[in-house]
């Protein structure tokens, strides 16, 4: 299908993005707090609007846009032939927490979005923010390499051998629910107790100082003894993650993105890195964990990466025009 303009919608725990583009770059982008209330299919219908307003700014006729890449949180099932989403960070049907006012337990995703687009590829956003790295960020070349965010919750794209891994649903990377301690206060809005996400996602790992997590490792960088501490011990497992996946994988380079590490990566690195490479020489010698060259558009740019043109992927290496979204 020729396009003359694509859309790119990044669905998290917290916002939600839409970008129209053409062969120039980014044309637009609009933000919103993620819907967490109303009817099951108040998300995709929310994702649909944002394109549709993307468009207006844009000034590009909203029936010109009818591919569409989705970069979303997960995890995926299915229901009806349709790929829907049933992650714990937005149905409220899987959890009691206060801050999911409704009883979702899985959003028709895929059955939405098929109502207003010709063309779909939907992919776990940790997925789309590896395959944006690996087309114009920090993993071009790279064929054995992990995508890793460390945010709301804790997500990882997988290549190997050159090949994305995708799995039964598309869930390949959920390693944020791998099981890491029988350790009974780190609860994961999945209902794991002990997992990686249950112990340092930015959903939890506040919660032991009675604060947000962005004030804790804030107060940690500032020198409070105790927010170190906590700070500390979330990058040993958040390491000790990476070192099983190298294990695993046979990895050669992690690029970790997300909101903590973002703003908190420059000094986290070393405690992560000694977790890795203190362990078992033979697999890890050589193993790199590197800033994603994307940042915060990581996500957004990776849904692009999902169903931009082949010709329009050169112009933009050289370009770099998503850098006008950044200001």
């Amino acid at each position: 299908m020729n396009a003359t303009h694509i859309g790119a919608i990044d669905i998290g725990g917290t916002k939600i993005a839409a970008i129209v583009a053409g062969p120039e770059g980014p044309l637009a982008r609009v933000t919103r707090p993620t819907v967490k209330s109303g009817p099951v299919r108040a998300l995709p219908d929310q994702a649909i609007s944002l394109i549709n307003e993307a468009c207006a700014q844009a000034g590009v006729d909203p029936a010109a846009v009818k591919i569409a890449g989705i970069a979303s949180c997960g995890p995926f099932v299915r229901e009806h032939g349709f790929l829907g989403l049933s992650t714990p960070n937005l149905c409220g049907g899987h959890t009691a927490a206060v801050d999911l006012p409704n009883d979702w337990n899985v959003i028709p995703l895929e059955q939405v979005l098929r109502e207003r687009f010709d063309k779909l590829v939907i992919e776990n956003d940790c997925v789309a923010a590896l395959a944006a790295e690996r087309t114009f960020g920090a993993l071009q070349g790279e064929n054995d390499c992990v995508y890793v965010t460390w945010s709301t919750g804790i997500g990882f794209g997988l290549c190997v051998d050159g090949h994305i891994l995708h799995g039964k649903h598309g869930n390949a990377g959920h390693a944020g629910h791998m099981l890491m301690t029988e350790q009974m206060d780190a609860l994961c809005g999945c209902g794991n107790r002990g997992d990686l996400e249950g112990l340092i996602s930015g959903r939890n790992v506040g919660r032991r100082l009675n604060t947000s997590t962005s004030e804790l490792f804030r107060a940690a960088r500032d020198g409070d003894e105790q927010a170190r501490e906590i700070a500390a011990e979330a990058a040993q497992w958040f390491g000790r993650a990476l070192y099983n996946l190298t294990a695993t994988l046979d990895t050669r380079r992690f690029a970790v993105g997300g909101s903590v590490w973002l703003h908190h990566g420059d000094w986290l690195a070393p405690i992560v890195l000694e977790e890795i490479e203190r362990r078992f020489p033979a697999l890890t010698s050589g193993v790199s964990v590197t800033t994603a060259a994307l940042g915060s558009l990581v996500a957004d740019i990776g849904a692009l990466s999902l169903i931009i043109p082949e010709e329009w992927i050169a112009p933009w290496r050289a370009t770099q025009p998503w850098q006008k979204l950044a200001s």
